[in-house]
C-alpha cells in the first residue's frame, strides 16, 4: 500500500466518530504522517509496517523522550484502515501457545473423559497442574520423588497470593493430580491425602453490602454526558438495579435488550442461566443515551459495552470496572475495603431482602442455582433480623 493511497481526511473522521477529541486527531495525524513518510522514504512496506514491533522499535530509536502517542497514533492509523477495509496483518502477534506437558494433557483427558468435569474446570485444573510441576522443576525435583515437603512449599507459594478459597479449591486440585499420579506409576507414593488446605466455613460471613445512600451518591458522581460517564452510569445503574456481575454486564449483547417488548436478557456465566428481566425506566434511558450517543460507532463487536480505546473491543474481566468504581467512590468520599464490582450486587440483594422481597425470587433474579447461595443474604440484611430476636431475660 504506498503512502499517497491513504486517505487522511478519512482516517480523521474515522477518529472522530470514535469520539477522540480535536487536540487528540491532530496530535495522531503529526505522528502517523510522520511515521509514514519514514517508512516511504526507507523504501518500506507500508503494510509490514503497520504492526506493533516495527512501530515500537522505530519509536524507541527516534524518540529520546518524546511523546508517548506516538506509537498510539500508528496504532489508530492501522485500527482506521481496517476499518475502512484495508487488509492488514494483525497488529499485534499472538504468543505461541505453551504446549501442556504429556502429564498434565493426560490428567485434563482423564478429568474430562472419567470425571466429568466442565471445560472451564479442565482449563483451572490444567493451571493448577503445570504450576505444581514448574514448582517441582524450580526444586530440582522429579515427579517420582515428590515429597510432603514440596507440597507444602507449592500450597505455601499459593497462600502469598491467592484467598484462602481460591488456594482451597487449587489444593482440591492438587489431591486429584496427585492420585492421578500415583495410579498412572509416575509418583511412587499417594500423597493425595497430605495436601492441606485451608479450612473455608460455608457462609461464615454475610455478604458485605454498601448503604443505599452510599450507592445513590457513587451513582451521582458520574457525568453522564461526557467521557466515558453515559457508559459507566449505565453499567452501574444495571448492576445496582438488578443486581448484576461484571461477568453478566460485559457479556451483555445488543440483542439481548427488547426495545419493544421493554426487557432485558441476562445470561449467567456460572450456571449458564438465561433470565428475562423487565427493561426500567431509568436504566432504559441510560442504555439509549450511551448506545445512540457514546457507544462507539465503529465497535465490530456486538455486546453493548465497548473499550473506548480503538478497535473498541468489548470489555473483560472485573479489575477494568473495579477501577472505575473505586474512582467515583473516591470522588464522594465512599471507601471500603470490600468495594468491588460484586458490593452492588450484594447491595441489590441486601435491599430487596429488606424490602420484603421473598428469598426464592431474589435468587432467581440473581440467577442462584441454589437456596443456600441466597440465604447468605438473609444474614446480611440486619434490620429485619433485629425484628425477630427474642428479648434477653433479666
Amino acid at each position: 500500500m504506498p503512502a499517497d493511497a491513504i486517505d487522511w481526511k478519512q482516517v480523521a473522521s474515522f477518529w472522530a466518530e470514535s469520539h477522540r477529541t480535536p487536540a487528540t486527531i491532530a496530535r495522531y495525524l503529526y505522528w502517523a504522517r510522520r511515521y509514514v513518510g519514514a517508512c516511504t522514504a526507507r523504501g518500506v512496506d507500508l503494510v509490514e509496517s503497520l504492526t506493533e514491533a516495527p512501530v515500537k522499535r522505530f519509536f524507541a530509536a527516534q524518540l529520546r523522550a518524546g511523546d508517548t502517542s506516538a506509537p498510539a497514533a500508528v496504532r489508530a492509523l492501522a485500527f482506521a484502515l481496517v476499518g475502512m477495509g484495508r487488509v492488514l496483518p494483525a497488529w499485534k502477534s499472538s504468543p505461541p501457545k505453551r504446549q501442556l506437558v504429556t502429564l498434565v494433557r493426560d490428567f485434563v483427558a482423564y478429568r474430562l473423559s472419567h470425571r466429568g468435569v466442565a471445560i472451564r474446570s479442565a482449563h483451572s485444573d490444567a493451571e493448577v497442574a503445570s504450576a505444581f510441576l514448574r514448582s517441582l522443576a524450580r526444586r530440582h525435583r522429579a515427579v517420582a520423588h515428590v515429597s510432603l515437603t514440596d507440597i507444602d512449599a507449592f500450597v505455601e507459594r499459593l497462600g502469598g497470593r491467592m484467598a484462602p478459597i481460591s488456594v482451597a479449591g487449587a489444593c482440591s486440585t492438587l489431591r486429584a493430580f496427585l492420585a492421578f499420579l500415583f495410579a498412572k506409576g509416575s509418583c511412587r507414593t499417594d500423597l493425595a491425602g497430605l495436601v492441606i488446605s485451608p479450612r473455608i466455613r460455608r457462609l461464615n460471613r454475610p455478604p458485605r453490602a454498601l448503604p443505599w445512600a452510599d450507592v445513590q451518591r457513587i451513582l451521582r458522581a458520574i457525568q453522564v454526558r461526557e467521557g466515558l460517564g453515559p457508559r459507566d452510569f449505565a453499567i452501574f445503574l444495571m448492576m445496582a438495579t438488578y443486581g448484576m456481575g461484571a461477568g453478566e454486564i460485559t457479556g451483555l449483547a445488543l440483542d439481548d435488550i427488547d426495545w419493544t417488548a421493554r426487557t432485558i436478557r441476562i445470561r449467567r456465566p456460572k450456571t449458564g442461566v438465561v433470565t428475562l428481566l423487565p427493561l426500567l425506566d431509568a436504566v432504559g434511558r441510560a442504555l439509549a443515551r450511551y448506545l445512540r450517543h457514546h457507544r462507539p460507532a465503529r465497535a465490530r463487536d456486538r455486546t453493548d459495552f465497548v473499550s473506548h480505546r480503538l478497535p473498541h473491543a468489548r470489555l473483560t474481566g472485573s479489575s477494568a470496572l473495579k477501577h472505575r468504581l473505586v474512582l467515583y467512590a473516591g470522588r464522594v468520599g465512599v471507601h471500603a475495603d470490600f468495594l468491588g464490582t460484586h458490593a452492588f450486587r450484594h447491595t441489590h440483594a441486601t435491599r430487596q431482602i429488606e424490602a420484603g422481597t421473598s428469598a426464592k425470587i431474589v435468587g432467581d433474579i440473581l440467577g442462584h442455582g441454589r437456596p443456600e447461595s441466597t440465604s447468605a443474604y438473609v444474614r446480611s440484611a440486619f434490620a429485619g433480623l433485629r425484628g425477630v430476636g427474642l428479648p434477653v431475660p433479666r
